[in-house]
């Protein structure tokens, strides 16, 4: 992964997950937080959300990250991340991801700690860097 992607996925608190079931997208403005490499992104969302039931029947998810906030108003990067939800059931593993995404939301906590919350854990594949209107980078992952 090349490094300014790293870092616009690293520095970035909140993204827009797509997911689909039944041939129809839907669409959750959701915080996050990463692994070390951000091959893995971290969310949580309660048991009983369409986004939820829709990751269980279908893993396929894409992200958009971007930059709106941070560049100058005449340049904005736009990253969407296409992945693959993984399940989290050790018990171990989701008080790991739960103090990464603490750490990073403290105003959150809360809500994950929830027991209705689950651990949300996409595998990235594929990268598409959208710099400006005009310039795009792609990298396969997996």
């Amino acid at each position: 992964m090349r490094g300014d992607i790293q870092k616009m996925i690293s520095e970035n608190k909140v993204c827009v997950m797509a997911t689909v079931a039944d041939g129809a997208p839907h669409c959750s403005l959701m915080s996050y937080a990463t692994d070390a490499a951000c091959g893995e992104i971290y969310m949580v969302t309660l048991q009983d959300t369409k986004k939820y039931r829709n990751l269980i029947a279908n893993p396929s998810v894409s992200l958009l990250i971007d930059t709106r906030d941070a560049e100058p108003k005449d340049h904005t990067r736009a990253l969407t991340v296409t992945g693959v939800f993984q399940a989290v059931e050790n018990n171990e593993r989701i008080a790991a991801i739960r103090n990464v995404l603490i750490r990073k939301h403290p105003d959150l906590k809360d809500f994950f700690n929830n027991p209705d919350a689950r651990i949300v854990v996409i595998k990235a594949t594929s990268l598409q860097l959208l710099d400006n209107v005009t310039d795009a980078y792609y990298e396969q992952l997996a």
